[in-house]
Order: C-alpha cells, then structure tokens, then sequence
C-alpha cells in the first residue's frame, strides 16, 4: 500500500519496517489551504482538491518558527514555510476492518516544534498497535494566537485561536478521509503533550470541537493556558511595537516579512523569560471570542463534549528543565522568593507561599531542598494542578476519565532532571532506545515500561479503557486513582494530597 485514494486527491507514500512489521508512511499531505498571504491570520480554509497523484515522501515543513534555546540534544534545525505549513503525516499497517485513528499534537510552548521531528514517528507505535498514526502541523508563535481583532476588525475575530482552528481543520480532513488509509472516522483519539496536550485541553471547551474526536490523552497539559481579551490586546499591542507599528493601526503587519515577525516575536519570548521562573507563554489562545467563548474549565463543567472519555497525567518533575537550564543571574532572589514569584503567578497570594513549603515537607516526608521547592512549584503551578481541576470538572461525565503519574527517573544530568517534562514520549511512541531519546533515557528505559504505556495507549484509543499488564486502570473517581508510571506500574489514590488541597484551600484564580 504505497498509494492511497482518499477524497482530497491520491497520494503515493513509502512502505517501512517498524518493528519487524509493514508499516505505510504518507508525509506532508496538506490539509488546509495556505494560511499565507490574504489568509494570513485568518482561518483555516479546507485544501484544494489535487488532481493525479501527489508525492508524500517527504515531511512538509514546519510553521514558522525560531530555533529552540538552548536546542534539546539531538535536534536538527526545522525547515518552515509559512504558506505549506499545514500538513500532516500518517502512518498505517494498511486497510481493514475500521482502524482506530490517533492523531498526534506537538508540544513546544505554542512557539515551536513539528509533527516530523523524529520523536513523533508514529511507525513504531502504528505497528505495534494496529491503529493509524497520525502527527499533525498548526500555526505557531504571533501567526497562531497574536489577538488583532481590536486592530484589523471583521474577519480577525478569532486571529488568536489560528493554531487551535487548525487543528479543527485537521480534523475535519480526517473525519473525510481517513477510511482510505484503514482508519475508522468514529474512532479518533486526539493525543498530544504539553502545548500539543494544552491544545487538547483547549479543544475539550470549543463548541466547534462536537463529534470530532471520541477520546483525548493529555500528556503534561491543561485546560486554563488561555488569556482574556483584554490580556491578548495588552501582549499585541507590546508585539505590534517591537514590529515597529503603529499598535492602533497594525495593518502593515499583514505584509511585514514573516522574518520580521519571528524577530519580534523572540524578543518577547526574552522579555517574559526574564519576569518568569517559569516557563515563558507569550502567545495563548483568548477566550471570549468566537470559536472560545467560555474557559474551557468552564465549558468542561457545564457539559460541553461531555462523551469525550480522557486520559490525563503529568510527570513528577515537570519543572525541573525551567530549574536546571535557566541562566542564573545576581539578580536572583534565593529559593523561596523564586517559588513563591511561581506561585502567586498561579493565584497563589505570597503570604501563603510558606504553607506551599510546608505541604511540599509532609509530601516528602522532609524539608525539600531550594531547587525541589522551586521545581515543585513549577510543577504544581503550570502541570499537575490545573490537571487535578480538569479532572474534577469532569466528575459526572458521560465519557470516562483515567489518571497516570509518570514518576521514572531520567538518569541524565546526574539524576537533577528526575521525571522531567516531556521524558514519557518515547516511551509512548516506542522510541526509548532511540538517539533522539538518548540524552534522557541514557539506555537505561525499562523496556517494559514502553511496552505497557504504548499498549495502554493503544488500548484506550481502541476501546476507551487503558490496559496495563496484570494490572487493573479503574477510573479516576471520587478516590482519585491514579496510575503510577514507573518501573514497576502501581495504583495510588490521591497522589500529593497535601499539595492539592493546600492549593485548593488558597488559589485565588486561574492562571493566565
């Protein structure tokens, strides 16, 4: 099955080996039209029908983007376009009775990352599942969620939430085309990991997003990365004068050198690096515009795509990159006033910031260091948080809910990084012994462990329940259980209760 005849034109890929087993690969199929220029920060538009059959080969570029700083290790520099990049991959074991369909969301902080990185190949996981695997491009940085409805008016509603409409858009091309390649159209998972699960998160609270996927794993994400109108206006307004324009009259951006943009835009990925001892997120969606109008937590609770079963965890040491790779300076305060700038950014008031120290003690069981406060509070604030009050606005849904804890160690960097953000990728993509994965997993990945959280995977987007081996994933509940990723899997009930309830007692509101 190197060609395929879905409805939006004919497409020729290449077959692979992935672990021992045939394996078809179609790469940078377009979904949308060019999002370049009149379409700049405009919707999506369906992608023109092909005639004869088109070569996919090869990856299609990635959204415009500058490079990551520091890069992870391994990583080679991203070929973009803005006018080709929204396409997307797909790999298949090959036609049959309907296949269930995964559709993979990058992460990268909604300022960079690709569906072809190598992490993301889905060869690995398409073989040893039997579902079709699919990775997905969308708009990034100012292009995908720069808020220019004040400034450029009708047609521009909704500029801010472009990489999230994409995905829509994406999608909808699957729910139509995706039975050519095995896939069955009612049996989508929607999957991604930290801006890519943030998304996710997003999607579970558009009105738009009905009947279009009928599960969601969310790696690391939340359902509250988002910013109020008047919030997005604040940031365009900074963007539009680092452009050099007018932040009444932005017009000129719609033909400024997509160059020129990304120049701007990393001098706001600077500037809230520098205020933040988190992680920098100049660019979110805003609610309160057409395609968003409520926050999605909101929109979760009140019942909105309510059948969506969910699969949610985070790692145990989300912050721990934000702790070990920033750049110290002398203007740093000590430990404690780092951990409670993070907190109060999560509404958090500062004179509770010691209590967040003392249940972080009872959690461990001893008084954390300087850097396992900080890291724990970025942990809480951004990732582990926002997830528990996901997962309680879906108490009552018709869909299921499952929670997971990923607690294996990398060994990277003396053992500093422990169970950081994005270590569970290759163990879900099958790619543990892989170069791209070998800063972190140092060839030291159970095996197992990759084995079983694929499989659960797998099994989730079959059937809604995740398996593990020998082991039980019961729903979340009133118990909170939750699985514990590690070596050896365990069920836990309410893991970190002090660190949840200490933040349900003092949170004022949501983070931006």
């Amino acid at each position: 099955m190197t060609d395929a005849k879905p409805p939006s034109g004919a497409v020729r890929g290449t077959t692979v080996s992935a672990e021992g087993t045939p394996v078809h690969r179609f790469l940078g199929i377009p979904y949308a039209g060019p999002p370049s220029g009149a379409n700049r920060f405009r919707p999506p538009v369906p992608a023109a029908p092909w005639q004869g059959v088109r070569d996919c080969t090869r990856p299609g570029p990635a959204a415009p983007q500058n490079p990551e700083s520091p890069a992870p290790p391994g990583q080679e520099p991203r070929t973009w376009s803005e006018q080709d990049c929204l396409n997307l991959n797909i790999w298949t074991p090959g036609t049959g009775a309907g296949r269930p369909v995964m559709v993979w969301v990058h992460g990268g902080a909604y300022l960079s990352g690709s569906n072809s990185d190598a992490m993301y190949d889905g060869g690995s996981l398409a073989a040893a599942s039997g579902a079709v695997v699919l990775t997905v491009n969308y708009r990034l940085g100012a292009l995908g969620f720069l808020h220019l409805a004040d400034v450029l008016g009708p047609g521009y509603e909704d500029s801010s939430n472009l990489g999230l409409l994409d995905l829509l858009e994406a999608l909808r091309w699957v729910q139509g085309n995706i039975a050519a390649f095995g896939g069955d159209p009612g049996n989508v998972t929607l999957f991604g990991e930290s801006a890519g699960a943030a998304a996710v998160g997003t999607l579970l609270g558009m009105p738009s997003s009905s009947g279009l996927f009928r599960r969601a794993i969310m790696q690391s994400g939340t359902a509250e990365r988002y910013r109020t109108p008047q919030e997005s206006a604040r940031v365009c307004g900074e963007f539009l004068e680092v452009c050099g324009l007018d932040p009444a009259r932005g017009g000129g951006i719609l033909d400024l050198p997509v160059e020129r943009i990304l120049a701007a835009q990393e001098q706001l990925v600077l500037r809230e690096g520098a205020a933040t001892f988190a992680v920098p997120l100049p660019f979110q969606p805003t609610v309160g515009t057409p395609s968003l109008p409520l926050p999605p937590l909101d929109a979760v609770r009140g019942g909105l795509i309510t059948g969506v079963d969910l699969l949610l965890g985070t790692n145990l040491n989300e912050g721990s990159f934000a702790v070990e790779m920033r750049p110290g300076t002398a203007e740093d305060p000590d430990y404690p006033d780092r951990a409670s700038a993070v907190l109060s950014g999560a509404g958090v008031p500062r004179a509770a910031a010691s209590g967040y120290a003392e249940a972080l003690t009872r959690t461990l069981s001893r008084e954390p260091s300087g850097t396992e406060l900080l890291e724990s509070a970025i942990a809480d604030s951004v990732y582990r948080q926002p997830s528990n009050r996901l997962l309680d606005a879906r108490t009552g849904s018709a869909g299921k809910t499952f929670s997971y804890l990923f607690t294996w160690r990398s060994p990277a960097m003396g053992g500093k990084l422990g169970a950081c953000h994005a270590l569970e990728i290759p163990f879900v993509f099958r790619h543990a012994d892989s170069p791209q994965a070998a800063f972190l997993t140092r060839g030291k990945a159970p095996t197992s462990l990759s084995n079983a959280m694929s499989g659960a995977w797998a099994a989730f987007a079959q059937t809604g329940i995740p398996r593990m081996p020998g082991l039980e994933w019961p729903e979340y509940g009133a118990l909170r259980t939750t699985m514990i990723l590690d070596e050896t899997p365990r069920l836990d009930a309410d893991p970190r209760r002090e660190l949840r309830e200490f933040f349900e007692t003092v949170r004022l509101r949501p983070a931006s």
